[in-house]
């Protein structure tokens, strides 16, 4: 480096100035970003001043390259059909190659060199000149318009480079004199300051960085679970409208008006705006038939049904709200041309429940669901068990349950071997129909689904015994920094 130095000092002590760092770079065997570091660190101390510059060219590509080597696509192409009089498709791309029969073709009957009579191609000139190697050989002198269509070819690539202009700085010399950084109490007693040459001071750089921006354990947890989810196909479902209405988050999910998940101790109403503004008009009332008369070989609730009561708005209770929502869109949109669909959602819900060591009023929900034809209970312990061992829980059980939106319905318990006892870490069903045929999903879809608490699964792979110590307030930002990366 210090070579580099003294070989830039002498030149401007010669020469005055360096006109672009690239050139002079290469001329002298250097390499550029060599120069250029030495550069800006002899601006630094004021020997130099820098000017910063920019050069842009065109060089080769490999296949550029190789049509300098070996000729051009066409060229090729031609001179395989004129020296076999005729060739068929499949003769040409044995000849020269798939991909060089599928470019070289295209050229030449653009440039009128061969045309097609029949199955076989032949050539209707004598002779070419190989007019791409000719301009790939001279790219100084090329124009944007032939530069362009090579480009699109791949056969030349835009390089710029970045460069400096390099003069004489206010301290320029050609001894490199060591810079004191600090003034010291020896310099100030002995008057030795006055002499010495300091370092400038740099106000714009940045100090050491300060800590911070540390994963909460839960969106470690939730970072692993998403990619398991998407490694097994789902797709990631739009869950941040936390306020929904009551139509979303319990009408279309077939619960009735007068279950108690709906009243006020259970659930979070919003004051204002208390009302939904719409729901989808024609679904609305195919949802109200079908919870007062019932359809799909149900008899409903038979009860009035209450757009009042269905216009509530309130805070999620579930990312269920948004399930039904897709599974609503998926139907409007797939006509005759149904499709297969996965869907997953982690994110956070609003129950109105009493505080303790393992609840909160507020938690995260993951929820998977798979939409497709003539789906079974099968299908759904499958992928409930593929999940689970995939985040580290190989020993399950499933117990009959009962949800108000799926029949059958499964309450997932896995095996603690810590805790040594089965815990309840999940639940699972079938969407009734009840559910799916005001959406207007194709006869024959069928919805498994199931979900789980983020929270559950992170208490345990963080050893945390109480809910609060991992979520809200009471939370010690330590905690925070130190928890180690997880992975399942």
């Amino acid at each position: 480096m210090a070579e580099i130095d003294q070989k830039i000092l002498i030149h401007l002590n010669e020469n005055g100035l360096i006109d672009d760092s690239y050139p002079w770079s290469k001329e002298l065997g250097y390499g550029h970003d060599d120069v250029v570091g030495r550069a800006k660190s002899l601006s630094v101390i004021r020997y130099v001043v820098t000017e910063n510059l920019s050069t842009s060219f065109y060089t080769l590509t490999d296949q550029g390259s190789s049509v300098i080597k070996d000729g051009s696509q066409e060229m090729k192409v031609f001179n395989a059909i004129k020296e076999a009089s005729k060739l068929s498709m499949n003769d040409l791309k044995t000849a020269v190659g798939k991909d060089t029969s599928k470019i070289g073709m295209a050229q030449c009957m653009k440039n009128k060199w061969i045309k097609k009579e029949g199955d076989d191609l032949i050539p209707i000139v004598e002779s070419v000149e190989d007019i791409v190697r000719s301009q790939l050989q001279s790219l100084d002198n090329m124009s944007d318009k032939i530069a362009k269509e090579l480009k699109k070819r791949k056969l030349i690539s835009l390089k710029k480079i970045s460069s400096l202009k390099i003069e004489k700085g206010p301290l320029f010399s050609l001894e490199i004199k060591k810079q004191a950084a600090d003034i010291t109490k020896e310099m100030l007693d002995s008057g030795e300051w006055k002499d010495i040459q300091f370092k400038p001071y740099t106000f714009l750089t940045f100090g050491q960085s300060v800590g911070g921006g540390y994963l909460h354990p839960l969106l470690k947890v939730r970072a692993e679970f998403r990619k398991v989810l998407m490694q097994m196909g789902f797709e990631e479902m739009p869950t941040n409208k936390w306020v929904e209405s009551s139509f979303w988050n319990f009408d279309s999910l077939f619960q009735p008006q007068s279950h108690p998940a709906r009243d006020a101790h259970d659930t979070f109403f919003i004051k204002e705006p208390a009302r939904t503004v719409s729901v989808p008009e024609e679904y609305y009332e195919r949802v109200k038939t079908m919870h007062e008369k019932g359809g799909s070989g149900s008899i409903g609730y038979r009860y009035d049904f209450q757009r009042e009561e269905a216009f509530k708005n309130l805070l999620r209770t579930h990312t269920t709200a948004i399930s039904s929502q897709m599974l609503y869109k998926l139907a409007q949109n797939c006509g005759d041309n149904f499709k297969p669909a996965k869907y997953f959602s982690i994110d956070r819900v609003f129950r109105n429940e009493t505080m303790d060591a393992t609840h909160l009023c507020e938690f995260h929900q993951v929820e998977g669901m798979v939409v497709d034809y003539n789906l079974s209970l099968g299908d759904l312990i499958g992928t409930v068990e593929t999940f689970f061992k995939k985040i580290g829980i190989t020993q399950l059980r499933f117990k009959p349950a009962f949800n108000p939106y799926t029949e059958p319905s499964m309450e997932v318990f896995g095996y603690h071997p810590t805790l040594e006892k089965w815990t309840e870490i999940g639940n699972s069903g079938m969407f009734r129909p009840e559910m799916l045929a005001p959406m207007g999903l194709p006869e024959g879809v069928r919805v498994i689904a199931w979900g789980l608490s983020l929270e559950r699964p992170t208490m345990i792979k963080y050893k945390i015994d109480n809910i609060r110590d991992l979520f809200g307030h009471k939370v010690e930002m330590a905690r925070t920094k130190t928890a180690p990366v997880c992975r399942f």
